[in-house]
């Protein structure tokens, strides 16, 4: 299996996610805490045991206070700043983070002041990028603030809906900023989204979901929203990793 031409990126939830992606073969992990909320700041104690388990897959950590809207307060920002700081200590390889105004523009100020903090990491500008109110003008942005990749389903809730727009930002981009395809990239539609794009990366979750183990639970207690499951839990696992990047690489 040849990957040379492509990149793999795992949205991983945990160490455990992190081990399994690096076993998978994926060449890159973007850490979260929060998945349900579109992924939050992992905390200290889970990027200090990723950047130990993580020996030949690259780390990248988001850069994220809380989920909803990727408008900050002043408070918010210096917290970022804080996060970004810690991550440089901790040696990891790069930071996802994404800022856009209240119009729902690129903040070309606010992006920039915190790229001067990342200096020496590589750095992606996450699905923010899909709620921007112009797609290409925020590329040629985003190119010209100096991110390395931007993260993307095509404005769409799912990547498969949105290659099109993929199509074009991947022309556009023309090597200046590289386009990661991700949100509901799996093993059954991997290669059909390359054939209709040619992005050449990747970012999925590959999780499963297991049970817990616990033998007795309250069930009218619950410790968040009603509507979560909190009867089992979700890992990527090295197998879905495998199948997700051999579904495109076999088929080429």
């Amino acid at each position: 299996m040849d990957t040379k031409n492509f990149q793999f990126e795992i949205c991983a939830n945990n160490v455990e996610s992190c081990l399994a992606a690096q076993a998978g073969g994926a060449h890159r992990v973007e850490l979260c805490a929060g998945i349900p909320e579109g992924g939050t700041t992992p905390s200290y104690g889970e990027i200090v045991m990723a950047r130990k388990v993580l020996d030949k897959t690259k780390l990248h950590i988001i850069i994220r206070p809380r989920g909803g809207d990727f408008t900050y307060t002043f408070s918010e920002i210096q917290r970022m700043i804080i996060d970004i700081k810690v991550c440089k200590q901790l040696n990891v390889d790069g930071v996802v983070f994404g800022c856009l105004t209240n119009d729902g523009n690129i903040d070309m100020e606010l992006n920039a002041m915190l790229l001067k903090h990342c200096q020496g990491l590589s750095v992606t500008f996450h699905r923010a990028f899909d709620r921007c109110r112009n797609p290409f003008k925020a590329l040629d942005q985003l190119a010209i603030l100096g991110f390395n990749r931007i993260l993307t389903s095509g404005q769409q809730p799912t990547v498969e809906l949105g290659t099109p727009l993929l199509h074009q930002l991947q022309t556009q981009a023309d090597h200046r900023i590289h386009i990661i395809a991700g949100c509901g990239v799996n093993e059954n539609n991997i290669f059909k989204i390359y054939t209709e794009t040619g992005v050449r990366e990747y970012h999925f979750s590959a999780r499963e979901k297991f049970l817990s183990s616990a033998t007795y639970m309250n069930s009218s207690v619950y410790m968040g929203a009603q509507r979560i499951d909190e009867n089992s839990y979700e890992l990527t696992t090295t197998e879905r990793v495998k199948k997700t990047i051999s579904a495109l690489i076999d088929n080429l």
